[in-house]
């Protein structure tokens, strides 16, 4: 068998070997693109990044890529050999074969199509177009032979034969030899050019030296011509060992079928020029060759048996047109099965390469613009913080003042109602009577009244004063935190506000402070004792004054025995001085008189008689007992009233003052909680615009991130298509432009 490590056919291998791995990586790389670009699209961080028009291109671009890939997965060296019956097309391909594989013979022999391809096994097989059923390759003579007549199998079905490759060196480099039958048996050229033909690499037409080329042949390769353009042709004149028993006329001949051939495939078709023609055509005996070939792989000698004269020239001949046929059909077939796919995979590469840059622009612009908003942002955050701070020790400063300003106008205020509180007393008109249940009611009803009163006194006098310090203050802060509220709540500056109205609460509470009073309505003579001595001495003086009398242990004291005097100026001193001494006593010890005895009663008496007379002391006596019936008789309810309210309000009076620094300092509390609660408001409000600015930034900085991944990545996306389009230019100079040197090492081989 020939040498295989020179074989002009490794080139379409290679080829085939290296467009395969790079539409394998141009595969991965369309899927992975699509992939980005899908998981993009879908993202809502990268709106507008990418498209669906471009995530639609790609995947398109990912199913044809797939598609091309299995076709040149597929893809092999194609010989297709035609001529008229019994030309000897299919001992041309058992001579290439080295073994006789399809049948021959004399006559027509080959019904249909048969294809010849390589497997690895160590087995061969065939099989039909209408079974997937493999078997034995011994049945080809029963099912392509014509003299069998197998009714199933006309001359438009396939038979593919599958050879060992380890027999075979042309089928181990993706090499399918396709016989066919004679073209002078069937009219039906076109289709079996659209079946059998549209993808072959080379035409062999196998012609019969022992006459000329017959218009059947020339009408099918003049078709063959129409449909693809300057197909790859040789011509073989078989049974050129006839021309053995005709030596004299050897040349004359030779030269004639060359001509022939010459001006068929130059002027007829013109597939190639005359420098060219002659190389492709060749006078062989396919007979000899493949006998030759079966001599040597069964050990014997290449020229046993009877061979004409020129066995040998015959021979290399054939062997020449094998090498020809390897190396055009090797560049053919890698020029017509990769150009078109290398140049569209350039295609798609440059689109999709046009695409990453674009998606690379789109994301290099979000993201600076997306870095200038977080710093804008930023700033906004540090300005809005920084402020607040600020503006809480302004607006502390204002609540206390505003504070301060209503503890000082309610303190005022209250005071002066105070002042008035007899007048709001006196206008009270209730149910009096000394009695202790009626008086309870009395109380309350003028507690009420007071606690009314008051309450109307000072908000007539100071909440239209509050309200406007309190709105202001209210207003002054709206403005100050305005520039860092959100947005939307810049323009509704009423939501801000308090949604109730604010009414200063003075909470007296009188009946608690008067709980403690305790009237007295008993008829008191303004005379009596008790009177006296709360005149002079006060209520509170009297009241220990008269607690201390009541001691048994106190004595009144007493002047001392003197003599009785001579004189009248030292009687009138000695009278002078029991006066002074009387009234001492009636200023200390006057209270008490009315409970000692008689014996004290007449000892004052007899003082008081020996002083002034008996007359006048009636007269005074008189008196006295006129105006005490006087009083007696004009203690009515009423009088016990007014007693009563003007005993209340010296007590309520006293109690009211104790409170009022509380009432006042409660009044501006409530205005203090008021502000307070404004300025809280406001805070959360500031606090929502932190949250949101937080909120945006972290967005931005995941959407940044995001971006930057987006850029990494098409940049990647980008560079891999640069790689596959230096792959592929590496792959058209390697392959489908050679230049002369490469054509000469193949020729040379």
């Amino acid at each position: 068998m020939a040498d295989t490590s020179s074989s002009p056919l490794k080139h379409f291998v290679q080829a085939k070997k290296k467009i395969n791995s790079i539409f394998d990586q141009l595969l991965e790389y369309v899927n992975e693109g699509a992939s980005f670009i899908k998981e993009s699209h879908q993202n809502e961080g990268l709106a507008k990044i990418t498209t669906q028009q471009q995530l639609g291109e790609i995947e398109m671009f990912a199913t044809k890529v797939a598609g091309i890939g299995e076709v040149l997965a597929r893809r092999h060296m194609k010989v297709a050999f035609f001529g008229r019956t019994s030309n000897g097309k299919s001992t041309v391909i058992n001579a290439m074969l080295w073994d006789k594989v399809l049948p021959s013979g004399i006559g027509h022999t080959t019904n249909c199509f048969l294809s010849v391809e390589g497997t690895d096994g160590e087995k061969a097989y065939l099989m039909t177009e209408d079974s997937e059923e493999k078997k034995n390759v011994k049945t080809v003579n029963q099912l392509a032979h014509a003299l069998h007549q197998n009714e199933y199998l006309d001359a438009g079905c396939l038979v593919r034969v599958f050879w060992p490759k380890s027999k075979c060196a042309l089928l181990r480099d993706d090499l399918v030899l396709m016989d066919s039958p004679g073209t002078d048996v069937t009219t039906e050229l076109d289709s079996w050019i659209d079946k059998f033909c549209l993808d072959a690499d080379v035409f062999v037409l196998v012609a019969n030296s022992e006459s000329t080329l017959m218009q059947t042949e020339k009408q099918f390769f003049h078709k063959v011509n129409e449909r693809l353009s300057k197909p790859n042709i040789f011509i073989l004149n078989n049974r050129w060992d006839a021309s053995a028993s005709e030596p004299e006329y050897m040349d004359e001949v030779r030269q004639q079928h060359t001509d022939r051939c010459v001006s068929f495939l130059v002027d007829e078709l013109g597939v190639v020029d005359h420098a060219q023609a002659e190389n492709r055509i060749f006078f062989v005996s396919a007979k000899e060759a493949v006998n030759a070939r079966i001599h040597k792989a069964q050990g014997m000698p290449e020229g046993g048996g009877a061979l004409a004269d020129g066995f040998q020239a015959r021979l290399f001949e054939f062997q020449n047109f094998e090498h020809q046929f390897e190396e055009c059909i090797s560049q053919s077939a890698v020029k017509t099965k990769f150009e078109q796919h290398t140049i569209r995979a350039k295609q798609i590469i440059d689109t999709v390469k046009k695409i990453m840059e674009s998606i690379n622009v789109v994301a290099a612009e979000k993201r600076v613009l997306s870095l200038e908003e977080r710093e804008d942002h930023l700033d906004r955050l540090e300005f809005v913080r920084s402020e607040l701070t600020l503006l809480t020790e302004d607006c502390k400063k204002s609540i206390k003042l505003v504070t301060e300003e209503v503890e000082a106008k309610v303190s005022a205020a209250m005071t002066d109602e105070i002042c008035r509180l007899s007048i709001l007393v006196d206008e009270f008109h209730g149910d009096f009577h000394p009695s202790p249940a009626v008086l309870k009611f009395y109380k309350n009803d003028l507690h009420k009244h007071i606690e009314e009163g008051l309450g109307r006194n000072l908000a007539e006098r100071c909440s239209s004063a509050v309200h406007a310090a309190l709105q202001t203050a209210q207003l002054q802060m709206i403005g100050n935190l305005k520039p860092l509220l959100p947005l939307n709540v810049q323009n509704q500056v009423n939501a801000l506000l308090p949604y109730h109205k604010f009414d200063l609460s003075y909470d007296l509470n009188c009946d608690k402070i008067c709980a403690d009073f305790q009237e007295n309505v008993e008829f008191h003579f303004s005379l009596g004792w008790t009177s006296l001595v709360n005149r002079f001495l006060g209520p509170k003086a009297a009241r220990r004054a008269l607690l201390g009398l009541s001691d048994p242990t106190f004595q009144i004291p007493r002047p001392l025995s003197t003599t009785p005097p001579v004189t009248n100026a030292p009687a009138l001193a000695q009278e002078n001085m029991a006066q002074e001494e009387l009234m001492l006593s009636l200023v200390t010890g006057l209270a008490s008189l009315t409970s000692r005895t008689s014996v004290g009663v007449v000892i004052i008496g007899g003082v008081i008689f020996r002083a002034v007379g008996w007359r006048l002391i009636a007269i005074a006596l008189s008196l006295y007992s006129i105006l005490y019936m006087y009083e007696r008789l004009t203690w009515t309810t009423k009088a016990k009233e007014r007693a009563f309210k003007h005993q209340f309000v010296d007590y309520a009076t006293e109690k009211l003052q104790m409170v009022v620094s509380f009432t006042s300092a409660n009044c501006s509390h409530q205005v203090n909680q008021e502000l307070s609660s404004t300025f809280a408001r406001l805070c959360q409000q500031v606090d929502v615009t932190e949250k949101n600015l937080e909120e945006a930034i972290s967005s931005l900085n995941k959407k940044i991130e995001l971006l930057e991944s987006t850029q990494n990545r098409s940049k990647l996306l980008r560079n891999k298509a640069t790689w596959l389009e230096n792959e592929l230019d590496i792959f058209t100079k390697q392959y489908l432009q050679p230049t002369n040197e490469n054509l000469l090492n193949l020729k040379s081989k």
